[in-house]
C-alpha cells in the first residue's frame, strides 16, 4: 500500500505510476484530498458497435504499458488480462493468444503514460483539457497504439487513440468536459477501456483487416 505526500495532500497519478501503478490491481490505496476524472473527449465504444471481419483469423497479442516511453512492467501486468478481454470481445479475431499463430497475424497494444505541462504542445494534445487551473490540477495524458500485422503483409496497420485522466488536490474545482472516478483504479480501468475500445474500432473499420 502506498501513500505519496505531495502539497499536504497526495502526488499525482504520475509521481507513483513509474513505481508501482496499480500494483497488484487494486493494491494502491489513495487517501485525502486527490480526486480523479477521465476525460469525457474519448468514449466508450461497445464491441456491439464495431464492425466484423467476414473471416476473422487469429492473432497474436502483445501488450505493453510504458510511462514516458520506457516499459512498467507492474502496470503492464496489471492491465494485460483487462486489455485480452476487450481485444477479446471485440470479436476481430477467431482466437486470441499470448504466443505466435497460425500464420503469424500480431497485434500489439501500446499504452504509454505522458507527463502534460502548460505549454502549447500540451495544449494541442487533446481537444478540452484543461490546463494552469486555479489550485493544483495535473494531467496525465495516454497515447493507446494499436498496431496490426496480418500473416503474409509487410506492413502494419496503426491507429493511435489520445485520452486523459485529471487529477485534482485540495480545493481545486472539478475539471471540464471529465467524469469523476471513485477511484484511481477505476479511473485507469475505464481509459484503459475507453482507448483500447476506440482504437479496435478504427481498426475494425480499415479494409486491412477484412483483407480487401
Amino acid at each position: 500500500m502506498f501513500i505519496v505526500a505531495f502539497r499536504g495532500c497526495l502526488r499525482p497519478l504520475r509521481a507513483f505510476a513509474r513505481v508501482c501503478f496499480l500494483a497488484g490491481a487494486g493494491a494502491v490505496a489513495l487517501t485525502g484530498c486527490a480526486s480523479f476524472y477521465v476525460d469525457d473527449n474519448t468514449k466508450d465504444v461497445l464491441p456491439t458497435e464495431m464492425a466484423k471481419p467476414a473471416d476473422p483469423k487469429p492473432v497474436q497479442l502483445l501488450f505493453e504499458f510504458q510511462t514516458k516511453g520506457t516499459l512498467n512492467t507492474r502496470a503492464t501486468d496489471a492491465l494485460k488480462a483487462q486489455v485480452s478481454e476487450h481485444v477479446r470481445a471485440s470479436a476481430l479475431f477467431s482466437a486470441v493468444d499470448s504466443a505466435p499463430v497460425a500464420g503469424g497475424a500480431l497485434l500489439s497494444v501500446t499504452l504509454n503514460n505522458i507527463v502534460l505541462t502548460d505549454d502549447a504542445a500540451s495544449k494541442g494534445f487533446i481537444t478540452g483539457l484543461t490546463f494552469g487551473a486555479a489550485g493544483s490540477q495535473v494531467t496525465d495524458g495516454y497515447i493507446c497504439t494499436v498496431s496490426y500485422l496480418a500473416a503474409g503483409q509487410q506492413s502494419a496497420v496503426v491507429k493511435t487513440v489520445r485520452h486523459a485522466i485529471h487529477t485534482t488536490l485540495g480545493s481545486a474545482g472539478a475539471p471540464k468536459n471529465a467524469t469523476k472516478a471513485a477511484s484511481i483504479d477505476e479511473a485507469v480501468r475505464t481509459m484503459t477501456r475507453q482507448a483500447v475500445n476506440t482504437a479496435l474500432n478504427e481498426l475494425a473499420r480499415d479494409p486491412a483487416l477484412a483483407g480487401k
